[in-house]
């Protein structure tokens, strides 16, 4: 290392410096594990519910050729190389079996106006989710559902099993969007449409 133009005590306050920063650790060191919670699961709820999402169906089809569609608010952009995603399901959910198992499946956002649709994707007592509902078959085999502001067709890349969840991360092999539509979003247990500031 040369010191040229440095006087001797800026060479030692360079010095010291440097020495100060090696005796500090570089890395905090983590705890071993988390603290117990503070909270209900009513109050982590209403928390997350305080962070607006946009809605999406994600849809699939099965070996056999049944149709498979949730709604789904866990959407998020994961990665842009490779083009990456991610959405989750819990645990219990009778469509995970299918959804874990298949090779691709598409995540559509809704449009404002399809919020019929998202409350019947996520209803429990609709028999057939897809009955009167139009939609294109996508390469994969997943429905594209109509009117859709946007629709992911995503390869089954990896899956992770936390807590009561899996996370999905599907890598985009296709997407299509519809130019200034507005989206459904949800936030606080209430859907709603955007309203520009």
């Amino acid at each position: 290392m040369q010191w040229v133009g440095r006087t001797e005590s800026g060479r030692r306050l360079i010095i010291e410096r440097l020495s100060r920063a090696a005796d500090r650790p570089s890395v905090m060191p983590l705890p071993a594990q988390a603290l117990p919670p503070d909270f209900s699961e009513r109050e982590f709820r209403q928390a997350l519910g305080m962070f607006a999402t946009g809605v999406t169906i994600v849809t699939a089809r099965t070996a056999q050729g049944a149709l498979v569609g949730l709604t789904a608010n866990s959407f998020n952009s994961v990665s842009l190389h490779p083009p990456l995603v991610l959405w989750s399901l819990a645990r219990a959910a009778a469509s995970l079996p299918v959804l874990a198992a298949g090779s691709h499946y598409a995540v559509n956002i809704l449009a404002a106006d399809q919020m019929a649709l998202a409350e019947r994707f996520a209803s429990k007592t609709v028999v057939d989710r897809f009955d009167g509902v139009p939609f294109a078959e996508g390469s994969g085999g997943a429905p594209l559902l109509a009117g859709a502001a946007a629709s992911f067709e995503c390869f089954n890349r990896s899956r992770y099993e936390e807590g009561d969840h899996v996370i999905f991360v599907g890598e985009v092999e296709r997407c299509t969007h519809r130019p200034g539509a507005s989206p459904l979003l949800y936030h606080g247990g209430r859907f709603y449409t955007e309203h520009p500031l």
